[in-house]
């Protein structure tokens, strides 16, 4: 347990972040499960249609810290790539 007063402050700012960060986590990475079991069914037009949300929660992600800026692009352009291929 923290003993100053700056670390009790510390941790009790880390346990807000961490209660509003995994729930984000948990949408976004149940979003992307779900794209790519979409796109494992060939459901491209649901899979589409869902390309704009991944996109939207990825950069929102990125844009707070959540996760870092290219890991956020690598992921969307591995989806947009899968996409594509699977509509071949």
């Amino acid at each position: 347990m923290p003993v100053t007063r700056s670390a009790k402050k510390a941790l009790r700012q880390s346990q807000r972040r961490r209660a509003r960060n995994l729930p984000k986590k948990r949408k976004l990475k149940n979003l992307l499960k779900e794209v790519s079991n979409l796109i494992s069914e060939k459901k491209i037009a649901e899979t589409k249609k869902l390309l704009p949300q991944v996109y939207k929660l990825l950069d929102k992600a990125a844009k707070t810290g959540l996760i870092k800026k290219n890991t956020a692009t690598r992921k969307k352009s591995r989806i947009t790539k899968l996409v594509s291929k699977s509509q071949q």
